[in-house]
């Protein structure tokens, strides 16, 4: 474990590394606090048009992954349900208004290897809006879920194909 964190976040104490339930934590050398680093959770959304593509996002310059492409997503906010974070980041990155239907998937990603998420994919309706590129996004296209573009997302890749044995 690569220590990101060496002072704790109650009291200010510094972290020291100790052996936990046989896993290394980071503990406080003052007030006892475990330092536990669990994983971020983030949303995507997936939406089909009328001719069964899916809408695609662009990663825009400065991101990990600039430059590739993504099924719509983001963090879900500490104090944020997860129905409410997958409308807010659809309609931050592509201007739509959507509707949550549904869980299709979820993955642990392991993109990064300093930061551990669990992401959750949605089936969504569009209720509203226009597709238009906004927060994290450069660009945005209608996919063939067949013959998608060069993903960013190993795990997108898991949907996409899992998304086509489903219409099989």
């Amino acid at each position: 474990m690569e220590q990101r964190f060496f002072y704790c976040p109650v009291c200010g104490g510094a972290l020291i590394k100790s052996c936990l339930n046989g896993r290394q934590r980071l503990v406080c050398s003052k007030c006892g606090q475990i330092n536990y680093e669990n994983p971020i959770v983030g949303v995507a959304a997936i939406i089909r048009n009328s001719k069964g593509q899916i809408l695609m996002a662009k990663r825009a310059p400065g991101l990990t992954y600039e430059g590739l492409w993504c099924i719509p997503c983001g963090y879900v906010e500490y104090d944020e349900d997860i129905l409410a974070a997958v409308v807010r980041e659809t309609q931050e990155e592509t201007g739509l208004v959507i509707e949550p239907l549904e869980v299709y998937a979820v993955h642990s990603n392991f993109h990064d290897t300093k930061q551990h998420t669990v992401g959750i994919w949605f089936k969504t309706k569009i209720i509203a809006g226009k597709v238009l590129p906004g927060d994290d996004v450069c660009e945005l296209m209608w996919s063939d879920i067949n013959n998608p573009p060069v993903l960013a997302f190993k795990t997108d890749e898991y949907v996409l194909k899992q998304l086509i044995s489903d219409e099989v």
